[in-house]
Parts: structure tokens; sequence; C-alpha cells
């Protein structure tokens, strides 16, 4: 029984010292545990504070980029997928008007600018520069609006200006080219006086003077174009018109010379709108030009192109050609290579078109000598009317037109 006792006594010892070891165990555990939670609240309390920190940045930066684009002179607009406008900043509330969120931009745009101006325009006069590019891939689309008035006026009045000393220039040596036919026409009229001259004489004199007459007119015709530049109205103008009057104006020099011109155009009458009269001046200027530089008989095609947002206009002749090394000079004033040339007539050319927003090109011709297209925008909005016809052949033709000039009784035969 004793025994009994004692190993009962040894085995509830062992089993005391294995609880205390076990609890010792625990509270360490614990401890750890504790240490552990203490441990990760605080980094959880720093990550927190870091996000928050960070949070406070983003909207700081986000503040401050809102008073950035708030505080652009243009006009910003963001458009999602749709098309609608979803933000806008005062410059383009300014530019606009207020209410632009929520709206389409088609229906914003048709709203505020002026339909077929050359140059986009706001309906109390302003003019404005406008780029659009992705923003993110949610396909949004951000639009810039820049109010460009006082810049355009800025350029204009400097080209104004340019053109002007330029004018002053050109007066001091057209002065010469100026007097020289102006001796001849004096001394052609003062021999009319003579009774002693025969009749075919005085008939030659007067052609004579006739014809100095028209080169002191062209010659001033191209100074005040040059002065211009700019094309001085803006208003429909009918192609079939440009082209007939073209037609009709170069019909006597290529029936005196036994010539002839092919139009090639498209159907309908596309319009444009400008100055009609500067056109037509810059297209005959093209068409003398050619014929002066035309081998014998003179041949000369006036291929017409309408594409979506612009007009071609391609002269082409049968002359020598343009070399390259002259190509980037033959449109600069006083730039000629005839002996009795002003250096005008291209130049004029020039600043009709680009007064218009249109370019200039020079190529080959398939004819052997050069070709010059001219490049003139155009706009949807600006069709002429269906009524709208213009008299005479080119009114009534389709495709391909060859008028060949020749002397009878009929004229264009």
């Amino acid at each position: 029984m004793p025994r009994d006792a004692g190993e009962a006594a040894r085995q509830l010892q062992d089993a005391f010292e294995a609880f205390n070891q076990i609890g010792s165990q625990l509270s360490r555990s614990y401890r750890a545990l504790q240490e552990k939670v203490a441990r990760l609240t605080e980094e959880l309390a720093q990550a927190r504070d870091e996000k928050l920190q960070q949070l406070k940045e983003k909207e700081r930066l986000a503040a401050r980029l809102h008073d950035l684009i708030e505080a652009l002179p243009g006009g910003v607009l963001v458009l999602d997928r749709e098309g609608v406008v979803r933000e806008v900043n005062q410059g383009a509330e300014g530019l606009l008007g207020k209410g632009l969120e929520g709206r389409a931009w088609e229906e914003v745009a048709a709203g505020s600018f002026v339909p077929g101006s050359e140059v986009l325009r706001l309906h109390d006069g302003r003019c404005l520069s406008l780029s659009s590019s992705a923003l993110g891939k949610a396909g949004e689309r951000v639009i810039l609006l820049s109010d460009i008035t006082e810049t355009r006026r800025l350029q204009e009045l400097l080209t104004q200006r340019e053109r002007l000393a330029a004018l002053g220039e050109m007066s001091a040596r057209l002065a010469h080219q100026i007097r020289t036919p102006l001796a001849s026409l004096l001394l052609y009229l003062s021999q009319l006086d003579s009774p002693s001259l025969e009749q075919e004489r005085r008939r030659q004199f007067v052609a004579r003077a006739r014809e100095r007459l028209r080169h002191l007119e062209q010659t001033v015709n191209n100074m005040l174009a040059y002065a211009r530049g700019s094309c001085a109205r803006r208003e429909p103008v009918s192609l079939r018109w440009l082209v007939e009057q073209f037609v009709q104006i170069m019909e006597p020099e290529l029936v005196a010379r036994g010539g002839s011109l092919s139009v090639e155009g498209a159907d309908g009458d596309p319009g444009l709108a400008g100055d009609g009269d500067a056109l037509l001046g810059a297209l005959v200027n093209l068409g003398t030009n050619a014929l002066e530089a035309c081998e014998q008989p003179p041949r000369l095609k006036l291929e017409i192109r309408v594409l979506e947002e612009s007009l071609l206009l391609s002269l082409e002749d049968n002359g020598t050609g343009i070399p390259e090394a002259m190509r980037s000079r033959v449109f600069e004033p006083f730039f000629t290579t005839r002996a009795n040339g002003t250096g005008l007539g291209l130049s004029v050319v020039r600043a009709v078109v680009e007064g218009h927003g249109g370019t200039l090109r020079i190529g080959d011709a398939s004819l052997g000598g050069a070709r010059i297209t001219l490049g003139l925008p155009r706009s949807a909005a600006e069709m002429l009317p269906s009524g709208t016809r213009v008299s005479g052949e080119i009114a009534e033709v389709r495709g391909e037109v060859r008028i060949a000039c020749h002397e009878t009784a009929g004229g264009i035969g």
C-alpha cells in the first residue's frame, strides 16, 4: 500500500510539473502573441497613416491639377466613349457657354461654330484652334480649345505690312518696265497724226499701241492683286462659272495662236467660299503664264478633282516645263525667266491661293510641260443649290470636254 501511495504521489508530482511547463509555454506564447499583435497593430496604424498621407497628397495634387486646368487660357472638355461631354473647365464655358455637361459634343459644336467658315469661328466672330487626343483606355477623349483671334489678327497685319513693303520695292523695280511701254505707246500715238502715214502702217501702230496698253493694264492689275493678297470677299462661288469665265478669257489668245484647251472635270457643281474674281484672276494668271511657255501650237489642259475636303484645279501645258531647281522660286515676287516679264503673275496666284487657305504644287505634265495644281478647301455647307446654273457649253457637259480653238466665224469650235 505505501509503495502504491508513493507511486501515486510521484505521478501526481510529474503531472503538476508537466502542467506547470505547459502553463509556462502558454504564458510565453501568449506574451509572444501579444507582442506580435502589438507590432501588427503598430504596423497597421503606420500603414493607415501612410495611406491617409498618400490620399491627402493625391487630393492636394488633384486640387492643384483642377486649379491649373481652370486657370488655363483655353477650354478643356472631356468626352466619354459615346461623345458626351462629361467634364469642362471655366475656359470652355467662357467660349461655348454654360450647361455643356451631359450634352453630345456634335450638338455643342453645331450650335457654337459658324458653318462653312475657313477657320473655326464662333458666332461672335472669335477664331479658335481645336485639338483632340485620346484619354486613357476607356475610349474617352479630351478636346482643347484656344482663342486665336488676336494671333490671327496680328498675323494678318504682319502679312499685310510685309506685302506693302514688298509693294514699295516692286514699284521701284517696275518703274522702268512701265516707262518703256509708255514711251512706246506715246511714240505710236504720235505717229498716228502724220497725214503721210499709210493705212496699213496706221493699223500696225494701233495694234502695237493696244498691245502696250494691255501690258500696262496687266501690270497694274498684278500690282493691285499682290498688294491685296487675301480674298476680299467670302461668298459662294460656282465652279462652273469659274471654269466658263476662264475659258472665255483664254479664248482670244488661243484662237489667235491656233491652240487648244481641254477641260476634264467631275459631275455637279461643288461649292467654294471665297472671292470669285480673285480666284478667276489667279487661274487666268496661271493660264497666261502657261501660254507664254507653250510650244506652237499651244495645248492646255485643266483638270478638276473634287475630294472630300478640298478641290484640286490642275493646269497643264506643252511647254518646256519648270526645272526642279526653279520650282521653289517661281512663286516669289519679281522672279521671272522672261525678258519682258514682271515676275508678279505667279506671286499673285500664290497670294490669292494662300488667302483662301489653299496650297500650290508643281509637277510634270502629261503634255510634256509643267503641271501646277491649286488646292482649295471646300465645305459641304457651301454646296450650291441644285437650281444654280451658268450659261454656255461648260454648264451642259459631263466628264471630259475638249474645246479646240481655231479661227472660225463661230470662235470656239
